[in-house]
């Protein structure tokens, strides 16, 4: 059984070997595929592996032997699912494979906003400690996260986590979802709807996925809605943002930080209006990247494939468009 992967590069840089997928059947990995070259290189494929390389309709009709489709991520909207379901092709994801290192992301994007450790010690390394008249000196104001409301918006498994983190950092958490749940066991924690989330949150974390119901959730009027100086983290999804909006109130002062690790176009464009923003920390979509994850990717896709070889596939996200 053949199995190919389009884009294997950022999963398995050369720290995280292919043995599990190798175990499956017949493996070949190319480092990025483009567009053009998709339907040449899964021509034959019974398993194609994708992580961004996407796969229309169109390529999909181009690949009569193809019979399952693997993306190692927990989004798969590079997938037109609904094509795959027509060919009686499940998608299968990967869920929960780095719950705790988006969490700690989460935190240090925090951490570096309210202490900004990283400019204090280039500043020491430029000589401005030693030529200080004080034995301490601070560019920024230094705030601590005690007393602190997080606002957590998605409640699953990244959103718990995180909750857990702040409330170790001695914070207060509200939480909002569509299905609430059981609460966590810790004190002060509450499930509060969006306006309220939105009014007393001093952190606003985003947890939730990209519909079209949540696109652009971070708007003019919802900024508006915040506490003055409140601070903004994305590690979901950029597009849950309207990225001018959130650089406008950057400019203003009126949202007093923001970090992110996804934006809205991925490589973004020079002209990004998040690029040239005061009080903002952009990492390169990495939150997921520890090498624990990354294996973990690739354990949990290897699971996926035996599952559909022994004729019982699980983490389908296109079941409702499979035939009965």
């Amino acid at each position: 059984m053949h199995i190919v992967v389009l884009d294997g590069q950022v999963l398995n840089p050369g720290d995280n070997p292919w043995t599990p997928l190798e175990a499956c059947g017949s493996l070949t990995v190319y480092e990025r595929t483009p567009p053009e070259q998709v339907v040449e290189r899964a021509a034959h494929a019974r398993i194609v592996v994708t992580n961004k390389t996407r796969l229309t309709g169109e390529i999909l009709d181009a690949l009569p032997e193809l019979r399952c489709i693997c993306v190692v991520a927990t989004g798969y909207d590079v997938v037109d699912i609904a094509a795959a379901g027509r060919r009686g092709i499940p998608v299968c994801n990967v869920v929960a494979y780095g719950v705790d290192a988006v969490a700690q992301h989460v935190m240090a994007l925090l951490l570096e906003l309210c202490r900004r450790t990283s400019l204090h010690d280039a500043s020491v390394r430029a000589g401005e400690w030693s030529r200080a008249v004080d034995w301490c000196f601070w560019k920024t104001p230094q705030r601590e996260l005690t007393g602190l409301t997080m606002g957590i918006m998605g409640f699953g498994h990244i959103g718990r986590r995180v909750g857990e983190l702040a409330h170790a950092f001695g914070m207060s958490v509200l939480a909002h979802s569509r299905s609430a749940g059981t609460p966590p066991d810790y004190a002060p924690f509450r499930f509060a709807d969006q306006k309220t989330l939105f009014a007393e949150a001093d952190v606003l974390t985003l947890h939730c996925p990209l519909t079209d119901s949540t696109r652009g959730l971070i708007n003019r009027e919802r900024l508006a809605a915040m506490k003055p100086g409140a601070l903004l983290i994305n590690t979901a999804r950029g597009p849950l943002l309207d990225e001018s909006a959130v650089a406008e109130a950057l400019h203003s002062g009126r949202l007093g930080g923001f970090g992110a690790d996804v934006l809205s176009t991925e490589p973004p464009a020079p002209d990004n209006p998040l690029l040239g923003t005061p009080n903002t920390l952009i990492t390169p979509h990495i939150s997921w990247a520890t090498v624990k994850a990354r294996r973990n990717i690739t354990r949990l896709t290897a699971e996926n494939i035996r599952a559909w070889q022994e004729g019982r596939p699980r983490n389908v996200v296109n079941r409702e468009y499979l035939p009965d």
